[in-house]
C-alpha cells in the first residue's frame, strides 16, 4: 500500500509578491470553492497583468456584467482579489486586482 504524500499544495497566481498561508478549514473551503469555477479562474488570469473593471472583464469573457459581478464578489470573499472603486462614465466602476502571486495551503 502506497502512502499518499503530505505537504503543501501550491497554486501559483503569478502576480504580486505577497504570500498568504492558509491554515483555517473555513478559509480553505472558501478558496477551493472560488477556484472550482472556470469563470472565476478565467477572471484571475485576466487580471494578472493589470486591474480590470467588471465591465471590461465581462466584455473580455463575453458574459453579462451581473454574472461577472457575482463571480468577482466570490473571489473577493475568498480573499483572492481585492477591489477598489473609481468614478466612471456611468457611475462608479469596481476595479478588481489580483491579491497574491502564490497560494500555499497547509494541511
Amino acid at each position: 500500500m502506497e502512502i499518499p504524500q503530505t505537504g503543501i499544495l501550491e497554486v501559483n497566481l503569478e502576480s504580486n509578491s505577497e504570500t498568504l498561508s492558509i491554515e483555517s478549514d473555513d478559509q480553505i473551503e472558501k478558496i477551493v470553492k472560488a477556484l472550482s469555477s472556470k469563470t472565476r479562474r478565467n477572471i484571475l488570469q485576466l487580471i494578472q497583468e493589470e486591474p480590470m473593471d467588471v465591465s471590461n472583464i465581462a466584455s473580455s469573457l463575453s458574459m453579462t456584467e451581473a454574472n461577472i459581478s457575482a463571480q468577482v464578489k466570490k473571489l473577493e470573499g475568498a480573499g483572492l482579489i481585492f477591489c477598489s472603486y473609481s468614478s466612471g462614465d456611468h457611475g462608479v466602476r469596481k476595479i478588481s486586482s489580483i491579491r497574491f502571486n502564490k497560494l500555499i495551503i497547509k494541511f
